[in-house]
């Protein structure tokens, strides 16, 4: 809409801003606007006395100040008068209306206006009931929209850095725009005790997550953490961290959290640090206390009189935890998935079985019947409950990379499922939705299926179009090693066409390939979007 008015001034951006809602943009109005903005559509006005007061919004009624102005100067209504008839308008009350008409008429009839017009125009003011907005609450909304905008456009790291630390008291809040700063080609690093402030903070190109958001961490530890940063430079090791920072503000619980965050990953294996904490912390607290009595200089464990750094213990051969231990402590303490996600090698897969994603529930506006949408996540938070029947039911939430939904799983279905809601890996849920008004979306679980399990019913016949004049042979020969390394059972024709000459339609024996939606989406990389047809 912006783009198509071209907004000249704040008062443009004002009006286009109480315009853009449900009612003006259903009836029109907005497309009006624009027409009228650039000539397309008469400016017309029921008397000339509207013009001061209409003319800023190109003769549309916006505002309720411009209702108040008309019945001020048309109709004699006294400031206060014309506030109850914009009360009236808001609540859209008949009996109050018909008053307020007669009274509108009658005032306007003493100043010698054409009682048709008056009318005509009183009509145009209760249409604007529908849709009125406040012309100073749409100033601020414009304004504030305006600068952040500007904001987002030439200070993007900045911008989402900021939005970022504003919403960092809310889980869902971070995640929804960590996955915004991911499609603006921003990265979101994870915390690092050697770079990372209190909050989120630019770095570089990239955003870098602050110690504030690791549990267990306290303003206390972070002001020594940066200001050992600060004093002594960047920490080199886990031993040397223990012993610049105040270790009476930074216990083994506070290290732990650190460690398992991805905070401290620049100094060793996280399995690594974790196996050394109770050594460094002891060296690094006889090392403080003999430096406390005077001794550094004899005894500290890093510094020799010369400067140079004595030899610190080797961090052991300890093997590093996998994927989804190193996935599952980083979801302890940040609440949230940072270096990874469980879902993202699924995420093909879920494209597969057409899921929803726990956003697309959230703004179903209407109920589905019992097992009507798939959704993938992963469980937390489960709870078991009895009826007042005395059965059992389960109630948690499903997350996924969007977000959570809260989940219902009921007596019949908890029967078959109860081992199953307390799996910890990525499952492919089955169910229904329930919305209510005035709360948010529930998932009604019928099946639940590990996705490493979950099969997707795949097409069995493709057809692939390879257009001659653009296909090059490089272009054949990485479609025919593509269909040899996806075999599957699906069977496949080429359409090999040459435009406006001929087509020729191929069947390759030997070239069934499993037609999931990787392998087709490569195809379309090859030889272009729609390229591949799905027969059944």
């Amino acid at each position: 809409m912006l783009r198509r008015y071209k907004p000249t001034a704040v008062e443009d951006l004002t009006a286009l801003n109480a315009l853009y809602r449900p009612g003006p943009i259903q009836g029109g109005m907005i497309e009006d606007f624009v027409e009228r903005k650039w000539g397309r559509k008469k400016i017309e006005y029921e008397l000339p006395e509207l013009e001061p007061m209409l003319k800023e919004t190109l003769g549309v009624i916006v505002y309720q100040e411009q209702v108040m102005q008309i019945a001020n100067r048309l109709a004699g209504y006294s400031l206060g008068e014309a506030d109850l008839l914009r009360r009236a308008m808001g609540k859209k009350d008949p009996e109050a209306m018909a008053k307020q008409r007669a009274r509108f008429v009658r005032g306007a009839a003493e100043r010698n206006f054409h009682p048709k017009k008056i009318e005509k125009i009183f009509d145009l003011m209760e249409q604007f009931a529908g849709y009125g907005f406040n012309k100073s609450h749409s100033a601020a909304y414009a304004l504030l929209a305006y600068q952040t905008a500007y904001l987002k456009t030439k200070y993007p790291v900045e911008f989402m850095a900021a939005l970022l630390t504003s919403v960092s008291g809310s889980t869902d809040d971070v995640v929804k725009y960590i996955n915004e700063c991911r499609e603006m080609g921003i990265a979101v690093e994870p915390p690092d005790v050697n770079v990372s402030d209190a909050y989120f903070t630019p770095h570089g190109e990239a955003i870098r997550f602050g110690l504030a958001a690791v549990k267990n961490v306290g303003h206390n530890a972070i002001d020594s953490i940066v200001k050992a940063r600060k004093d002594a430079g960047a920490f080199k090791s886990v031993f040397e961290f223990c012993e610049k920072v105040d270790l009476h503000l930074l216990n083994k619980r506070v290290v732990e959290s650190l460690i398992k965050s991805g905070a401290m990953d620049a100094l060793g294996r996280r399995a690594q640090l974790i196996a050394v904490i109770d050594s460094a912390m002891d060296q690094a607290l006889k090392a403080q206390k003999d430096a406390a009595l005077g001794q550094h200089g004899l005894f500290g464990v890093f510094e020799q009189d010369d400067g140079n750094r004595t030899t610190e213990k080797p961090l052991p051969n300890t093997p590093d935890w996998d994927e989804h231990e190193r996935l599952a402590h980083e979801k302890e303490i940040l609440g949230f998935f940072i270096t990874g996600h469980p879902l993202e090698k699924y995420s093909e897969k879920l494209l597969d079985f057409n899921a929803l994603s726990t956003t697309e529930v959230a703004e179903l506006k209407s109920s589905t019947g019992k097992d009507e949408i798939l959704i993938g996540g992963i469980l937390k938070g489960i709870r078991v409950a009895k009826s007042k029947k005395g059965d059992l039911y389960a109630q948690g939430q499903l997350e996924d990379m969007n977000g959570s939904v809260d989940v219902l799983c009921f007596a019949e279905p908890y029967r078959r499922l109860a081992e199953k809601l307390k799996l910890t890996v990525p499952v492919l849920v089955k169910g229904g939705v329930r919305v209510e008004e005035g709360s948010n979306s529930k998932l009604m679980i019928g099946d639940i299926t590990p996705l490493e399990e979950a099969k997707p019913k795949l097409p069995s016949h493709l057809r692939i179009k390879v257009a001659l004049e653009t296909a090059s042979p490089s272009t054949i020969d990485e479609l025919q090693t593509l269909c040899r390394e996806r075999q599957g059972a699906a069977r496949v024709l080429f359409d090999l066409e040459r435009k406006g000459d001929f087509i020729v339609v191929m069947d390759a024996e030997g070239y069934n390939v499993l037609p999931d939606r990787a392998f087709i989406s490569r195809v379309e990389e090859l030889c272009g979007r729609g390229s591949v047809r799905v027969v059944d």
